[in-house]
């Protein structure tokens, strides 16, 4: 059995900004990206980001499902869709977490994983506010 190949950390940092632009493209708030890779096995990166309404959520899901399957990156699956709080998109290297401004402070995922390094995602300034 060949050795699993390890990924090149440019290559899951370039996919988490192309992630993040599409959202910060379609006015998702808030944006962070977590690189989580020491500590964790399962995934390397989250992305974090806040949606206005249950409709805005919904739809930035769908413009990063675009993105992934044009890309033909890996997708494992979906939760959160149909009520839109919160709505999880695991991409196997990478988990992007979509909030309502509520359940992002409730659940505060930016504190549970505060280990991972902040990655710099290099978005225009009006994005992050």
């Amino acid at each position: 059995m060949p050795p699993l190949e390890k990924k090149d950390p440019s290559d899951l940092a370039q996919k988490i900004i192309q992630l993040a632009n599409l959202l910060h493209d379609k006015k998702a708030r808030d944006i962070h990206a977590l690189d989580v890779s020491i500590y964790n096995s399962a995934f390397e990166g989250l992305l974090i980001a806040t949606a206005e309404g249950e409709r805005h959520a919904r739809s930035l899901a769908d413009h990063l499902l675009e993105m992934v399957y044009s890309r033909h990156w890996d997708f494992l699956g979906m939760e959160g869709y149909q009520q839109g709080e919160w709505i999880l998109l695991d991409l196997n290297d990478v988990l992007v977490h979509i909030f309502l401004d509520e359940a992002r402070r409730f659940y505060n995922l930016e504190g549970f994983w505060s280990r991972g390094g902040q990655m710099d995602l290099q978005l225009p300034e009006q994005g992050n506010v």
